[in-house]
């Protein structure tokens, strides 16, 4: 384990940001409140088998209509991310000791729910030699025995501190879809992603396909924080470059007013645009919304990414 200097506090990064207004969301950024019976059955089997979501560690405004599905992007490594990123809401300071009993209880909450497809994501562990690969490794292994045919698609953090070994072994695991998010443009990583690098983010994912050329892998960015047009533009060229299968992007959300500002709302045809861009340059597959986020139905996606590697190369 490596001896860094990591806050104590849960939240000692937002300590000293002022606050940013937050504006009112227009009518197309809005969503109803998570009720139903399959938002409560799902929230009962990952209380039962002591999980944490993304969904609600980061406020996902889709929580409500992705839970009632039995959709849920499980979050492994705990709760406490060694990063403070400006535009996320998960808790920052020093972890606990990794569960050895986590990816099981992963597993075990997958078959109970049934999914044909899974997410799983972590916080960032710099405090751990390998980032936490073999831990995601070890999940990816736990659900393959429980649930053989449910495809998985793992969300990493970068390994930034970490050997190159570490990516080798979540690879080497093999998940169906490997992600990582770029979330934003070079520019604006000093400000919304202090701890990463936009450059070693975009060779993390073209390693991955020289590793394993067969693997989906799919990036994302979010929009509203700044950027403009042109350099979401070379983002997409950027991925291509990478050979990244999949785009997400969609409407950066403020989670307090603590955390990074809106800069602005990007409009639903601006949206579309995008899409349309992103389609030009090669993607196999896109989502481009204001909701759109990493795991925003990601099983039906997976299966239409499938379909269009399937099409491009001619199989019947």
């Amino acid at each position: 384990m490596r001896d860094l200097k990591l806050p104590q506090e849960r939240h000692p990064e937002k300590a000293h940001r002022p606050d940013n207004s937050q504006p009112r969301k227009p009518r197309w950024i809005r969503v109803r409140a998570p009720a139903g019976k399959g938002y409560a059955d799902t929230k009962r089997i990952l209380r039962e088998n002591r999980l944490v979501t993304v969904c609600e560690e980061a406020g996902c405004p889709n929580v409500g209509e992705c839970w009632n599905q039995g959709h849920a992007t499980m979050m492994i490594m705990g709760e406490i991310c060694t990063r403070g990123c400006t535009f996320c809401n998960v808790a920052t300071g020093r972890p606990d000791a990794l569960d050895p009993f986590e990816p099981g209880r992963v597993a075990e909450a997958v078959r109970k729910l049934g999914l044909n497809h899974v997410v799983v994501t972590s916080v960032d562990r710099d405090d751990l030699e390998d980032g936490g690969a073999e831990h995601f490794a070890q999940t990816i292994r736990a659900i393959r025995h429980r649930s053989p045919g449910t495809t998985i698609e793992v969300l990493t953090p970068d390994f930034l501190r970490c050997p190159p070994a570490a990516l080798e072994t979540v690879v080497a695991a093999r998940p169906d879809v490997f992600n990582h998010n770029l979330e934003t443009v070079p520019a604006l990583y000093p400000t919304v992603r202090p701890g990463a690098r936009y450059f070693h983010s975009l060779r993390l994912l073209q390693r991955v396909k020289e590793l394993d050329p067969a693997m989906f892998t799919k990036s994302g960015i979010m929009v509203g924080l700044g950027e403009d047009g042109q350099a979401v533009r070379q983002v997409m060229d950027d991925m291509r470059s990478a050979d990244v299968d999949f785009l997400t992007i969609g409407q950066y959300l403020q989670p307090t007013p603590k955390h990074h500002g809106i800069d602005r709302f990007v409009t639903p045809d601006e949206f579309s645009a995008y899409e349309k861009a992103a389609w030009g340059k090669g993607f196999l597959m896109v989502s481009a919304t204001p909701l759109t986020r990493s795991s925003y139905h990601a099983g039906s996606d997976f299966a239409r990414l499938r379909a269009a590697r399937e099409e491009r190369l001619g199989i019947a």
